[in-house]
């Protein structure tokens, strides 16, 4: 028989855990670009008994029966994201961004084709070609950079790598790249060799459904994405495009790569379409963008370098080294005084990838708590305090301080939370139940 109890009284363990997440993330300046919040609404849908049902196959097309509801749970979300995206068919059922890349590579490649895509060190992604990954290990790639000058993406290099290697398909997208791509430029590039366009805007894909970042998808082939960061909806992905490569998109995801799809996921990305669609999330978006501007600007006015001195997105890397840190250290750093980010690479890094130069933030978890420039500055200024007070715990203490009482200021999921309490001699929180 199913367990009635609540998850608090059959597991105390798991819920005192979750509570604790519920805790640090009400509590910390999240700043990891690829990390949101969602609504409530999202939350119910990934919790609901959609969970239970197995879906194999396309909508009306299953392997089982029962499906009938989920059929339209698919169909409402692919409706949407049609819309959302001016997109000819949607596949709605790649469990990842990472799956999604990989069902393209399935549909179009052959192991050991030429595949052209970005750097991963100068912001591209590791199914964009990196040795370690599937996208490296089997086929040949081909990696574009950005100039050494102004650290942007250069047309004459992507035409030149382009014509002399002849890629099968070359992907735009980028996962730490924070000015706006050129999609219509690759699909110059792509057209002047015959390639395949994938473009993948797991990162953009929020702020280009608001039409605050150019769309790749008059240009491209196969668009990808996820479908958390900024589009704010449940951890997944999600594949469309132009209408006569949907047959082989459905083959390579199911059968192909993966069995049953997560139908409750796929009800949750159908909620976060409907909140896209909605006029409240092109101000939203507007929002994200602006906040990150006056992020970057405000650290470099504080002497600290930001990579292409700027940002078109929602993302900005600082290049840590005029404080005389390494990113490692500098991250590390961050999180003593509740700010969230990720260590990462800069374009031409004197360091190895897992000590680096810099620094990854993002701004779209802060603005959708309704934080604005003025908390932006704020931000900026324990920031800046924290890297020059690397190694005063003292002062550290005080710029934890600083940010929590920041998030109380914009609650999150306080409503979730039964007690808490900040564990003052941890960087941590101590959180029981009542």
């Amino acid at each position: 028989m199913v367990a009635t109890d609540s998850l608090k009284d059959f597991d105390p363990d798991l819920y005192a855990l979750i509570q604790s997440e519920t805790s640090r993330q009400e509590h910390e300046l999240e700043m990891i670009p690829s990390e949101n919040f969602v609504s409530e609404a999202v939350l119910e849908a990934c919790g609901s008994v959609l969970t239970n049902k197995y879906a194999e196959g396309r909508p009306r097309k299953r392997y089982y029966g029962g499906c009938e509801f989920c059929d339209d749970v698919e169909e409402l979300a692919e409706k949407r994201a049609k819309e959302l995206f001016g997109a000819e068919f949607v596949n709605a059922q790649a469990h990842s961004g990472a799956t999604a890349n990989q069902a393209v590579f399935e549909t179009f490649l052959s192991p050991g084709d030429t595949v052209m895509g970005m750097k991963l060190d100068h912001g591209g992604h590791l199914t964009h070609g990196h040795k370690v990954n599937f996208s490296g290990k089997h086929y040949n790639v081909v990696a574009y950079g950005v100039n050494d000058s102004d650290h942007l993406i250069s047309e004459d290099e992507v035409m030149s790598l382009a014509k002399e290697h002849q890629p099968r398909m070359i992907i735009a997208g980028a996962s730490a790249y924070s000015r706006r791509i050129d999609f219509e430029m690759f699909k110059r590039a792509a057209d002047e060799v015959g390639a395949v366009l994938l473009c993948d805007i797991a990162h953009y894909a929020g702020l280009v459904a608001a039409g605050e970042y150019p769309s790749p998808v008059p240009h491209a082939d196969i668009v990808t994405t996820t479908t958390h960061k900024t589009l704010r909806g449940p951890r997944s992905g999600l594949i469309m495009g132009k209408a006569e490569h949907a047959k082989g998109i459905h083959k390579s995801v199911f059968p192909g790569l993966q069995g049953g799809p997560h139908m409750h996921t796929i009800a949750a990305k159908a909620v976060a379409f409907k909140e896209a669609l909605a006029p409240e999330f092109k101000t939203y978006a507007k929002n994200v963008i602006a906040n990150a501007r006056v992020l970057a600007k405000e650290l470099m006015d504080k002497g600290l370098n930001i990579v292409s001195n700027g940002t078109d997105s929602h993302l900005l890397v600082i290049d840590v080294r005029p404080a005389k840190l390494t990113g490692k250290v500098a991250s590390a750093c961050l999180e003593k005084v509740n700010i969230t980010g990720n260590m990462n690479t800069i374009p031409f890094d004197p360091e190895p990838p897992m000590v680096c130069s810099g620094v990854r933030l993002g701004t779209p978890a802060l603005t959708t708590r309704g934080m604005g420039a003025e908390e932006m500055k704020t931000v900026a200024k324990i920031i800046v305090s924290a890297l020059e007070n690397h190694n005063d715990d003292d002062a550290l203490k005080k710029l934890k301080e600083e940010s929590i009482e920041l998030c109380k200021s914009f609650p999150l999921y306080r409503h979730r939370l039964e007690k808490s309490s900040v564990d003052k001699e941890s960087n941590g929180y101590a959180v029981s139940a009542m």
